[in-house]
């Protein structure tokens, strides 16, 4: 059984895991009406890993015995800069998400919950990766630029991302 504190953050994160699809969907299709269709795809994929963390959190509120409550999501912003700014601004997303689910561990280590603990222990090196990513990409671009070859060699290399599989 989880306490009400631990479901009612489970059930706002949720909402922002698929809220940060969105974001990523929104991000898509701006990539994709500038026909950047590697940073498109990227994005496309990165939304679809989104909506997995929320349904991973759906299911672990199921599974104890708790009961989901959505909550409703925000509308991300429809226009963007700069890819770079782009990037930066998935960064910094990702960064409050690692907060959040630091939040949550934190309840749950405070209430000695040790099987919210090992759940979350798969967010918390998911979010290790996701910020290393997203960092990886805006430092290429701050080298690379946004203009010629540079740009358009990076966008086929994301365009090359696969799908990972779930791992339960």
């Amino acid at each position: 059984m989880l306490s009400k504190t631990l479901v009612d953050e489970m059930n706002e994160q949720i909402m922002h895991e698929l809220y940060s699809a969105y974001l990523y969907l929104s991000m898509s299709a701006h990539f994709e009406a500038r026909n950047l269709v590697g940073f498109a795809h990227w994005m496309r994929i990165q939304a679809k890993e989104e909506v997995e963390h929320a349904m991973k959190f759906f299911d672990f509120i199921n599974d104890r015995g708790e009961k989901v409550m959505l909550h409703a999501i925000e509308k991300p912003p429809a226009e963007f800069k700069s890819v770079t700014s782009i990037f930066e601004m998935a960064l910094e997303h990702e960064r409050k998400v690692t907060g959040r689910i630091n939040h949550i561990y934190d309840i749950a280590v405070q209430e000695k919950d040790f099987a919210s603990q090992a759940f979350l222990d798969w967010f918390v090196t998911e979010q290790v990766e996701e910020e290393k990513s997203a960092l990886q990409i805006v430092e290429t671009l701050k080298l690379v630029g946004e203009q010629g070859e540079a740009l358009l060699i990076l966008d086929q290399q994301l365009g090359e991302r696969e799908e990972e599989e779930d791992e339960d």
